[in-house]
């Protein structure tokens, strides 16, 4: 049986300078995500209508504000609204901790409209070239989250090979390491398959929806291996607030793909 290395959260100090590990993850995603945007950006469609690096480089930008903003956001309304409801300055402290991915998301979502309405370009443009490019980001996030020893799982078969004790959880209890499994399946497997699918042109708004129901999907799975909120618990149908979020993720996904494909039909 495993346990958890415990690692320290800072990675390298220099003077009175402590760089942690979750902002080398965070300076990996930015990186990666700006690499391979830019090649999807000098490809068709993309470089026939003018995009540029310097369009990449903003549109990491806007999404960083999205994610900063929407994820605060999403996770006050989501996961205790009647905590900050009561104690609303709180909401302000993003220091102690408290993103939601669901609230980074929309807040994502509302960045994209903003920099399509400023360069003069469709929505579903600039999602479709930033969809097959977010998973990578996601990896390193959960790269973190293993890291940190946070975000762990269920409780596992002590049997189970790669069971994993996290002494930080207060138990000896053999866990599953959730943030593993989200790295391979939000982050690697949904970047493969996104990749394959985008490598071709589809028509707009397709990418955008094949990742809402990728993402949906796989972390609906991911879900029962990850330790549910100690203060939300199991939900109704013994989901929890990851997999009851991620449903109208997915019905989205199908909706926008369909359309998508109905609208290019028309034309």
């Amino acid at each position: 049986m495993l346990v958890h290395p415990q690692f320290d959260p800072i990675a390298l100090e220099l003077g009175p300078l402590a760089i942690h590990w979750y902002g080398l993850t965070y300076l990996a995603a930015f990186g990666l995500f700006v690499w391979l945007a830019t090649i999807r950006a000098s490809r068709p469609p993309y470089s026939t209508a003018g995009w540029t690096r310097r369009d990449v480089e903003d549109l990491l930008f806007y999404g960083v504000l999205g994610v900063i903003v929407g994820g605060r956001i999403g996770y006050v309304l989501f996961y205790k609204p009647g905590y900050y409801a009561d104690n609303p300055l709180e909401a302000l402290a993003v220091w102690k901790g408290g993103m939601a991915f669901h609230g980074g998301m929309l807040g994502v979502f509302v960045a994209m409209a903003l920099f399509a309405r400023a360069r003069g370009r469709r929505f579903f443009e600039v999602t479709d070239l930033i969809a097959p490019c977010v998973p990578t980001g996601l990896a390193m996030g959960r790269l973190g989250n293993f890291i940190n020893g946070e975000l762990w799982g269920r409780a596992a078969d002590p049997s189970l090979p790669w069971a994993m004790i996290y002494p930080q959880s207060g138990s000896s209890i053999p866990r599953h390491p959730s943030p593993l499994y989200q790295f391979a399946l939000e982050g690697l497997l949904l970047f493969a398959l996104l990749w394959w699918y985008a490598r071709k042109p589809r028509a707009t708004g397709k990418v955008s929806g094949a990742f809402l129901v990728g993402y949906g999907v796989l972390r609906f799975i991911a879900e029962y291996f990850r330790e549910p909120d100690a203060f939300l618990g199991l939900l109704a149908w013994n989901l929890s607030m990851g997999q009851w979020l991620c449903l109208p993720m997915v019905a989205a996904g199908v909706a926008i793909w369909v359309w998508a494909g109905r609208r290019a039909e028309v034309r």
